[in-house]
């Protein structure tokens, strides 16, 4: 298509390219060959000789190269062997289990496993998701600025992660133990993987409350797709425990406004605990 010039005018202040389909002039006609006359040779008499076959020359085949797998991989596993396992292990089998974890992709970019802290005989736990960057550094769960956030909750209702006697002390664990790629959401195979670990970790510490943070951290415990605000404000129960979900200091961080139902959430969980009696 041509253009006229007011019409390219009218493009170029537009800020568009004018473009014109190329024209192509028409080819030259090719010069015929020129034929020489060369002159005409006999054919060649045929040898008597027979021609000999040709000798098949051997291809070398290049040496085998040795190259470098990363000495952690995931194995394939049995998992209902290795949760009937996993569930048998005391707290020292389990953490060296935890640490030499080999049973999905996220051992192959982990530093440091992230096993969980606090007292083993606390009678608050507290469950997140997966860990992060920072966690994945240090090997901690909830540190950085969702991990101030969080003891700043704790502190609001007089618990800690490292102080004071058991009731006043809570053990925190993830879902995860290892950090996915990127900070990505947890696959289901991941969390399957390591769920046998985060089950024994409630069993040895028997906890008299559950405060489960975050959408995996609810759907692991709860079995249940439901978004979180239609989860909290009640009280739930895992195997006679009583859980309350509230949503991660990770979110409460990107919104702010939230924060106040995260303190309903910590003044119920206090109530359930208070009821729940004596831990035996």
């Amino acid at each position: 298509m041509s253009w006229d010039e007011r019409q390219r005018r009218m493009l170029e202040a537009m800020g568009l390219r004018v473009w014109e389909r190329p024209v192509v002039a028409p080819a030259a006609p090719a010069p015929a060959p020129v034929v020489s006359a060369a002159p005409v040779q006999a054919p060649a008499a045929r040898s008597a000789a027979p021609v000999p076959a040709p000798v098949p020359v051997p291809v070398p085949v290049a040496a085998p190269v040795d190259v470098p797998v990363s000495v952690r991989v995931p194995v394939p596993v049995d998992r209902s062997a290795r949760a009937e396992e996993i569930a048998r292990m005391d707290w020292a089998a389990l953490r060296e289990s935890v640490a030499d974890c080999r049973a999905c992709g996220l051992c192959e970019g982990r530093k440091n496993t992230v096993f969980g802290v606090g007292n083993q005989a606390a009678e608050w736990m507290i469950i997140g998701e997966a860990p992060g960057e920072q966690e994945d550094l240090q090997g901690e769960p909830f540190v950085g600025e969702a991990g101030k956030l969080l003891d700043n909750m704790l502190r609001a209702i007089g618990l800690s992660r490292a102080d004071g006697s058991p009731e006043q002390q809570v053990f925190i664990a993830n879902t995860l133990k290892c950090r996915p790629p990127r900070n990505r959401n947890p696959e289901p195979g991941e969390l399957a993987q390591c769920e046998p670990y985060l089950r024994r970790q409630i069993e040895l510490v028997r906890p008299r409350i559950i405060l489960a943070m975050g959408r995996f951290a609810v759907q692991f415990l709860l079995n249940s797709s439901e978004a979180i605000g239609r989860l909290r404000g009640r009280v739930h129960e895992v195997n006679g425990v009583p859980v309350i979900v509230t949503y991660h200091p990770a979110y409460l961080l990107r919104n702010p406004p939230d924060k106040a139902l995260a303190w309903d959430d910590l003044c119920l969980a206090l109530e359930t605990h208070d009821a729940a009696g004596t831990k035996s």
